[in-house]
């Protein structure tokens, strides 16, 4: 059975890893930060970008390219909210590319191994069509507002018929914030039970370990990123947790009294949540003491989910991601910030 010109298992893995993008990515355009996908690892230095994947055999196999911050190429986004927005944009597009590459890497490497040949349009066989690769996105975009959006709202208004309690707009938000945060645990702890997952969180925790010795300054090797703790206060997991507590808030303050008007504005406020979020995590981070620092903590908490202990071979491939970004960065004459 195919699903979008993919075997279902295949459609299964990658929209599983299309759902984790947001948790996977960090989104921070002048520091080094990463992202795990299929069997590697993206990592994303201020202009530069690589992304290296372990085949099968056990090789190693990566791609590179120069990217522009979103801020220098349209000073738009150098105002505040733009700015997250222009920024996570990025860094999804950035996700997607990876996650597509190694996709093509996976799926090459089984055509491979079945012996199916080279496609007549030129394609590895194996490789996701643009088309297919298009439709899975769209479903996952659509999985996801039914998930996060449709569902909590849905349920909410079930329980206000009877407990009128919750009829007012902050406890009724409150009330779909709980169910929607429930339901995101509930989705992470569940794939985080299958074993291809589980393997992809243990890249993450190696893209953490990797980012943390970069910053350390010490020596970037296997040793010594293998000291570091898998959690990290830049993760997408974090961020994710604030989007949550800060769509309350938002959800609060703009009217609307049906529930599609109420499903409009959960789907229409999406990049002001995003650009609030973004602002909200860069203050955390300036000042870790501060209230809205300890708003950020319980994503670190859930990253004992979401990153998991790496094997010595998972941190190499994080660190040859890292030094291809960086080399490609040092020959453009960028300067990579340590946090």
């Amino acid at each position: 059975m195919n699903f979008f010109g993919l075997p279902w298992k295949w459609f299964l893995r990658f929209n599983a890893h299309a759902q984790l993008l947001p948790v996977l990515e960090s989104g921070e355009e002048t520091l080094v930060g990463g992202q795990a996908v299929m069997e590697g690892v993206m990592m994303r230095a201020p202009h530069s970008y690589a992304v290296t994947i372990r085949k099968p055999d056990g090789s190693l196999v990566s791609d590179s390219f120069p990217v522009h911050r979103v801020s220098e190429k349209y000073p738009l986004f150098k105002h505040p909210v733009l700015r997250g927005i222009g920024t996570l944009g990025q860094a999804m597009y950035l996700g997607v590319k990876a996650l597509r590459f190694s996709a093509d890497i996976a799926m090459a490497a089984e055509a491979e191994k079945q012996g199916k040949p080279v496609k007549e349009d030129g394609r590895k066989a194996g490789e996701v069509p643009s088309w297919a690769m298009t439709a899975n996105l769209v479903f996952s975009f659509l999985f996801f507002i039914a998930l996060y959006k449709f569902v909590p709202l849905w349920l909410t208004t079930q329980l206000e018929k009877v407990a009128p309690e919750i009829h007012g707009r902050i406890a009724f938000n409150l009330v779909d914030g709980i169910i929607r945060l429930l339901i995101f645990l509930g989705f992470l702890y569940l794939i985080s039970r299958w074993e291809d997952i589980h393997r992809v969180f243990e890249y993450h925790g190696a893209e953490h370990r990797t980012v943390f010795n970069f910053e350390s300054g010490r020596e970037l090797s296997v040793a010594n990123a293998q000291q570091f703790v898998t959690w990290h206060p830049r993760c997408g997991t974090s961020f994710l947790l604030v989007v949550m507590l800060v769509s309350i808030i938002v959800y609060a303050v703009i009217p609307a009294e049906t529930f599609w008007a109420k499903m409009l504005v959960r789907v229409l406020a999406l990049p002001l949540i995003t650009g609030l979020s973004y602002e909200t995590i860069r203050f955390a981070a300036r000042r870790r003491a501060s209230l809205l620092a300890v708003m950020t903590a319980p994503g670190l908490w859930l990253q004992r989910i979401t990153t998991q202990p790496p094997s010595d071979e998972q941190t190499a491939v994080a660190i040859h991601a890292l030094e291809a970004a960086m080399e490609l960065e040092r020959k453009q004459g960028g300067e990579l910030v340590i946090a």
